[in-house]
């Protein structure tokens, strides 16, 4: 084969064999990741996808980190199931986004039943996020210290927080957790706040009240539960997310899934793929949005069928672990090379090659200027030279 057909294979191949963590990581972000917990952990093809090739280089546990499963009685803390989502991070070398310290839901009934003082809730709020913080200290990258705060009309929730407290609980609550890891990345995190209005703008409010107040606050997750054919368009979302980066945080996709009504048919599988492709996209256009989550990968575990009647299919890939659409969308996002299901090259088993990243750095400079992507590059010519040699 000639040079310079080699050379065009060379960078076909990333395209073809990165994986969506891989790929988003090559593209400039820090992770492609999942939401999992351990009823999968008895699902040998489930886990064979979580850590046996590149797609999810972090997780989120889903439910074993709340109030209720962590301390479902007054200084009782049960630890077991968090450390199983914690343990399996480590072991797959993942990194661990731990979800969530406070929300008005998934409570026990001691404290949303409680008859509170401000001095009272005050003590049992810092105390629940000391301890539990203290014993993730140094595992968690970030975590989502508060969920859920505001209505969908940019007012505060009417809970037993808010209530008792008004909104210096939220004050309360990233200051404990900054107190007992200071290392880790504190979040606000919400859902129907992708898009500008005024849940949005109440959501800025949050940011620039802990920051007027100087108390540490590093970025601003984006949940992304959206529904096929209504996703924001890539401009929207980009310019929702840079209102808050410019505010000095940084951002996320952190839940995301994208419902149909069923049954699916094929019009909805490629709208679905497009749409998850525009959230990708907007994510990798902006600067320090750092990653994206979806809410669980396969539709076997998804949450959407139990809460949104006649909806589902939700995933990037089926209750089989096949790769639907969306997955290629998203590859597609990241590789800005057409992916599907049908393309294929030579088999090459445990190998990955990946394309240096032009998605602008932190500093300004483009990944393509550091000298381990052009090594990648080089390399990726190199090889792609010998298995047609």
């Amino acid at each position: 084969m000639q040079i310079n057909q080699a050379l065009k294979l060379s960078f076909l191949l990333p395209s073809v064999y990165a994986q969506l963590h891989g790929a988003a990581k090559t593209a400039g972000l820090l992770y492609f990741g999942t939401e999992t917990e351990s009823v999968s952990f008895g699902d040998a093809a489930y886990q064979a996808a979580l850590k046996g090739n590149d797609d999810f280089g972090q997780i989120t546990p889903g439910n074993s980190m709340k109030w209720d499963a962590i301390q479902p009685a007054p200084n009782t803390f049960t630890f077991t199931a968090g450390d199983a989502i914690a343990d399996l991070a480590a072991t797959n070398n993942q990194l661990l986004r731990c979800h969530n310290l406070v929300w008005h839901e998934q409570l026990p009934d001691w404290v949303s039943g409680g008859n509170w003082t401000a001095a009272s809730l005050t003590q049992v709020l810092q105390n629940h996020i000391t301890t539990e913080v203290t014993h993730y200290k140094g595992k968690c990258y970030a975590w989502d210290v508060v969920n859920e705060a505001l209505n969908d009309n940019g007012t505060f929730g009417n809970d037993v927080f808010f209530n008792v407290l008004g909104s210096d609980y939220i004050k309360i609550a990233f200051q404990a957790a900054a107190a007992a890891d200071p290392a880790a990345k504190l979040y606000y995190n919400d859902f129907g706040t992708e898009f500008p209005g005024v849940k949005s703008t109440a959501a800025q409010g949050i940011v620039k009240m802990l920051k007027d107040a100087n108390i540490k606050i590093d970025g601003v997750g984006f949940q992304g539960h959206f529904t096929v054919g209504g996703t924001p368009s890539v401009a929207t979302q980009v310019t929702n997310m840079e209102a808050f980066t410019a505010l000095g945080v940084e951002v996320a996709i952190t839940e995301l899934d994208i419902r149909m009504t069923l049954p699916q048919t094929d019009a909805m599988l490629a709208q679905q793929k497009t749409d998850y492709q525009t959230t990708a996209a907007a994510c990798l256009a902006t600067k320090n949005c750092v990653g994206v989550t979806v809410w669980d990968f396969d539709d076997k575990y998804s949450w959407v069928p139990s809460t949104f009647p006649g909806t589902g299919s939700a995933d990037i890939m089926t209750a089989n672990v096949t790769k639907k659409p969306a997955y290629f969308g998203v590859l597609q996002a990241f590789t800005g090379t057409a992916a599907n299901s049908t393309t294929t090259m030579p088999s090459m088993p445990n190998m990955t090659v990946t394309a240096p990243s032009l998605r602008a750095s932190s500093s300004g400079a483009s990944a393509l200027d550091k000298p381990g992507m052009i090594l990648g590059m080089l390399l990726s010519l190199i090889f792609a030279m010998f298995i047609v040699s």
